[in-house]
C-alpha cells in the first residue's frame, strides 16, 4: 500500500518536541526510584518500629534500640534489590521494545513509542497496538478495542475515523494521524498506560495481605491491655512497662517477611533477565510455578516462523493456480510466514492486477481480492471456505488423505465479489501443502514440562489433522485426543473438550478465550503462550501470560513474560526459578510467622497472668537475627525444583506451629515455676530467651534437610553466634550465668523440647502433604 503523504518534516518534528508535544508515556513498567524509596520505608510496620523506638528513647532504655538498626538494614536491602531489578528488567524492556513505524520528510523511518510528536504520520498494519490517538488518514482496517472496553468485536476504520491508543489492529492497514500524545490519549487518561491491566492472581499476596490484617487487628487492643497489666506488675515502673511491651509489640510483627518477599522476587527477576526474560508483573513468578496446564499456541511457539511450500495438488484449472498464488502473495500487505512461504514459491510468476484485496482475519481465516481478470481468488483454512462438507466431499477426501505433518490450505475461485463475505459458489483450485519447521530443542522443553505433571494443551487456528501431527512430533501426551472446533456449538462441548482433548484446531479468538476459561473454572491454573493478535484475548484470561518478544505489539503488551529471544527452549528456566522462589518463600515464610504465633499467645496469657513480661527487645534481637533474619534469605536462595502444591498460608502456618507451640509450652511452664519456686527473675528471663532461640534453631534445623554446604555454614553461623551472644555478651543482650539448679531445668526442658517439637513437626509435614493431594497443582 503506496501513499503520496508526506508527514511532518525535521523542522516541524523539532517544533513540537520544544513545545512538549511528545508521546511521553509509562512503556516502562517498573517502578521510578523514588516510589522504591517510598515503598520500602513508609509501610505501617515501619511506622509501628518508628513509634516504638521513640517510646524507648523516652524511658532512655537505648540498648533495646537495637532493633531499629536491623529493621535500616532490611529496609536498605530491599531498596538495592528492587532498583537493581528495576534496573534490569528498564534495559531488557529497551531492548525487546517494538519501534513505530512514521513517515517524516516523504520516507518511512522507525522510531520509539515516546519519540512520537502530535501530528506525525504513523503507518499502522495487522498487530500494530496504536500508540496514541490517530484520525485514519488513508487505508482501512478493522480495529479490536477490548484492551480498553473488555469488548472483542472488530470495529471497522476508514478515513477520518478515530483510532485509540491501547486498541490493536486486527487487519487491514492505514496512515493515521497522530491527534493526540501521551497524558492526552484515552488510553492514559482512564488508566495512565495504554495496557490492559490484570489483576494480580497471587496466593503468597492474598496469604500476607491476610496476615497484616490479623496483625494489625490484634496488635493495637492486646498492646493496650498488655501496657496496662504489666505497668500493674511492675509497681508503676515506667521504663520496665514499656520495655517489656515494646518486646511484646515487636514480636508480633513479621516485618522480615514481607521484605524477604520482595527481595526474593527482586533476585528472581534479575536471574530471568540474564535469560532474557523480560518479567512484566513480579508475582506472574509465583503463577507460572503453580501452572498445571500450559496451552500452547502452535506457531511461534512449538514451530519457528520459517515455513516452505512442500507441494501443491492441483483439483480444478491448473493453469491459473500459480497466477492466482502469486497475486494473492502480491498484493497481501499482511505478509506473515504462510504467505512468505508461498510468495518465495512463486516468485517467478506474474501477478494479476487487483481491484480490491481482502486482508487475512484470524476470525473468518481466509483472504483473497477481486482480480483484473474478473475473478476472485481465495485462500485460507477449508472449513471455513467451504462450509457444506457434503457438497465438497472430494476436497475434504484429499486432504484426509494427506498423511505428511503439514500445514494445509486450500485456494479457490469464484466469479463473484468478496464485498458481502463469501458467495456460495467457490471453486476449489489446489491444496496447498506448507511445511512447519519446529523449534530446536522443542522436544527436550516438552519433555520436562511432562516430568513435572503440567498438562501441555495445543491450541491452533490450523487445521486439526495439522496440529496433531506436529503435537505428535513433539511428544505432547494425548496428541490422539484432537478435536476441530468448528464442530464445537455449545458451551458444554466446549468445557468437555477442555478437559478431555489435547489437541485443538481451527480455534478462533474467542473460542481461545473460551478454552482457557474452561480450564479455569475446572480448576486448573492456566498458562498461555502465544505471539499473535488471535492470541490476545486468551492472554488476557491466562492465570500466567507468556509472550514471544518478535510477537504483535498487543500480544507483548497484555502478557505477564516475555522471552526476548523467541526461544520455547527458555520456558523449563522460568518454571525451575519460580519454584525454588515458591518453595523458599514458603520455608522461609515459617521463621517469621513462629515468632508472630508465639508472642500473640504469650501476649495474652501474660495480661492475665500476675507475671513480668520475660522478654526484652534487645533479646529478639539476638534471637531473630540468628534464627529468623540469616536462615531465611539463605534458605530462600537455595535451589529448589519441587513442584508447589497445597495452599501457601496453610502450609506456613502449619510449619510454624510446632516450633510456636513448644516455645509457648515452655515460656508458660518457666512462668509457672518460677512463681511457686525460689527462681531468680534474671535467671527466668534468660532461661525463657535459650528456651526460645533453641524452639527457633529446631525449626531451621529441620527446614534445611536436605543438608548442603551452604545450609551447615549458615546453621554453624547461627549456632556459634548464639553461643557468643548468651556467653561472651551476656551483659549487654541482658542476660545471666545460670545457677546449677537454672542448667538442670534448661537442660531438662531442651531434652523435652527436642522430642516434643519433632514429634509435632513429623505430625505436621504429614498434614501438609495430606492437604497438598487435594490440591490439582
Amino acid at each position: 500500500m503506496a501513499t503520496n503523504l508526506k508527514g511532518l518534516t525535521s523542522q516541524q518534528v523539532s517544533q513540537r518536541i520544544s513545545e512538549g508535544k511528545v508521546n511521553v508515556t509509562s512503556n516502562i513498567r517498573t517502578k521510578s526510584i523514588g516510589r522504591i524509596f517510598r515503598d520500602n520505608i513508609c509501610t505501617l510496620f515501619n511506622a509501628i518500629n518508628l513509634v516504638l523506638l521513640v517510646a524507648l528513647a523516652f524511658v532512655g532504655s537505648y540498648k533495646n534500640m537495637l532493633f531499629i538498626g536491623i529493621m535500616i538494614a532490611n529496609t536498605t536491602i530491599g531498596i538495592v534489590q528492587e532498583i537493581r531489578s528495576k534496573k534490569s528488567v528498564d534495559k531488557l524492556t529497551i531492548l525487546s521494545e517494538k519501534k513505530v513505524t512514521v513517515v517524516r520528510d516523504g520516507a518511512e523511518c522507525e522510531i520509539s513509542r515516546e519519540e512520537i510528536v502530535q501530528d506525525d504520520l504513523i503507518v499502522l498494519s495487522r498487530g500494530s497496538q496504536i500508540p496514541a490517538d490517530c484520525i485514519v488518514c488513508e487505508g482501512e482496517c478493522k480495529v479490536n478495542e477490548s484492551l480498553l472496553t473488555g469488548e472483542s468485536n472488530l470495529i471497522e476504520k476508514n478515513a477520518g475515523d478515530e483510532l485509540l491508543s491501547g486498541s490493536f489492529i486486527s487487519l487491514g492497514k492505514c496512515y493515521a494521524k497522530a491527534d493526540k500524545v501521551g497524558a492526552d490519549c484515552y488510553a492514559a487518561k482512564i488508566n495512565n498506560e495504554a495496557k490492559y491491566i490484570k489483576k494480580v492472581n497471587s496466593e503468597i499476596l492474598r496469604s500476607f495481605n491476610l496476615i497484616i490484617k490479623i496483625c494489625t487487628f490484634i496488635l493495637f487492643p492486646i498492646g493496650i491491655a498488655f501496657f496496662i497489666r504489666q505497668f500493674g506488675i511492675n509497681d508503676g515502673n515506667l521504663q520496665a512497662t514499656v520495655v517489656s511491651t515494646v518486646a511484646a509489640l515487636l514480636g508480633m510483627i513479621p516485618k522480615g517477611m514481607i521484605l524477604l518477599t520482595s527481595s526474593v522476587l527482586a533476585v528472581s527477576i534479575i536471574r530471568l533477565s540474564r535469560k532474557k526474560v523480560l518479567v512484566q508483573e513480579m508475582y506472574c513468578i509465583e503463577t507460572l510455578a503453580r501452572v498445571d496446564v500450559l496451552c500452547l499456541d502452535k506457531t511461534g511457539t512449538l514451530t519457528t516462523d520459517e515455513m516452505n511450500v512442500t507441494d501443491i495438488i492441483p483439483l480444478n484449472n491448473k493453469d491459473e493456480i500459480t497466477a492466482a498464488l502469486a497475486s494473492i502473495a502480491y498484493f497481501s500487505e499482511d505478509k506473515n510466514a504462510t504467505l512468505l512461504a508461498i510468495e518465495k514459491y512463486v516468485k517467478n510468476e506474474k501477478h494479476i492486477g487487483c481491484k480490491k484485496f481482502y486482508a487475512f482475519s484470524s476470525e473468518t481465516k481466509w483472504s483473497g481480492g477481486e482480480f483484473d481478470n474478473g475473478k476472485s481468488y481465495i485462500i485460507g483454512a477449508a472449513e471455513f471456505i467451504f462450509k457444506d462438507k457434503e457438497k465438497y466431499k472430494d476436497l475434504f477426501k484429499t486432504i484426509e488423505n494427506i498423511k505428511d505433518t503439514v500445514r494445509i490450505i486450500v485456494l479457490a475461485s469464484t466469479d463473484k465479489s468478496l464485498n458481502n463475505g463469501l458467495p456460495d459458489d467457490i471453486t476449489p483450485l489446489a491444496v496447498v501443502l506448507i511445511k512447519d519447521k519446529l523449534r530446536e530443542n522443542v522436544n527436550e522443553t516438552i519433555n520436562y514440562f511432562k516430568e513435572q505433571g503440567v498438562a501441555l494443551k495445543v491450541i491452533s487456528g490450523d487445521s486439526v489433522k495439522t496440529v496433531q501431527n506436529i503435537a505428535k512430533d513433539t511428544g505432547i501426551l494425548g496428541a490422539e485426543n484432537a478435536v476441530d472446533m468448528t464442530t464445537v456449538k455449545t458451551q458444554e462441548e466446549l468445557e468437555k473438550a477442555a478437559e478431555t482433548c489435547s489437541v485443538f484446531g481451527r480455534v478462533t479468538p474467542q473460542q481461545k478465550k473460551q478454552l482457557v476459561l474452561a480450564l479455569k473454572k475446572n480448576g486448573h491454573s492456566v498458562a498461555m503462550t502465544g505471539d499473535g493478535v488471535n492470541d490476545v484475548l486468551a492472554l488476557k484470561e491466562a492465570d500466567c501470560s507468556i509472550a514471544m518478544a518478535a510477537g504483535s505489539d498487543a500480544a507483548r503488551n497484555v502478557s505477564q513474560l516475555v522471552l526476548v529471544n523467541n526461544d520455547f527452549a527458555s520456558m523449563p528456566g522460568v518454571v525451575a526459578e519460580g519454584r525454588r522462589t515458591i518453595n523458599n518463600l514458603e520455608q522461609s515464610s515459617a521463621l517469621y510467622i513462629v515468632k508472630t504465633i508465639y508472642t500473640i499467645i504469650l501476649s495474652v496469657f501474660f495480661v492475665f497472668f500476675h507475671m513480668p513480661y520475660p522478654f526484652e527487645p534487645i533479646h529478639f534481637s539476638l534471637v531473630g537475627a540468628l534464627t529468623v533474619g540469616l536462615p531465611s534469605f539463605v534458605l530462600a536462595l537455595q535451589p529448589n525444583k519441587n513442584r508447589i502444591k497445597g495452599n501457601f498460608t496453610y502450609n506456613i502456618i502449619a510449619r510454624a506451629v510446632p516450633a510456636a507451640f513448644c516455645t509457648v509450652l515452655n515460656i508458660i511452664g518457666m512462668a509457672i515455676i518460677t512463681k511457686f519456686t525460689t527462681l531468680a527473675p534474671d535467671e527466668y528471663s534468660t532461661i525463657c530467651v535459650y528456651m526460645t532461640a533453641l524452639c527457633a534453631y529446631m525449626l531451621i534445623l529441620r527446614l534445611s534437610y536436605p543438608f548442603n554446604a551452604l545450609r551447615i555454614a549458615m546453621l554453624a553461623v547461627s549456632f556459634v553466634g548464639i553461643v557468643l551472644g548468651c556467653v561472651f555478651f551476656a551483659g549487654f543482650f541482658s542476660l545471666v550465668w545460670l545457677s546449677v539448679d537454672g542448667l538442670i531445668l534448661f537442660g531438662l526442658l531442651s531434652a523435652f523440647t527436642i522430642v516434643l517439637f519433632n514429634l509435632l513437626y513429623n505430625y505436621a509435614e504429614k498434614l501438609i502433604e495430606k492437604n497438598k493431594n487435594k490440591y490439582k497443582n
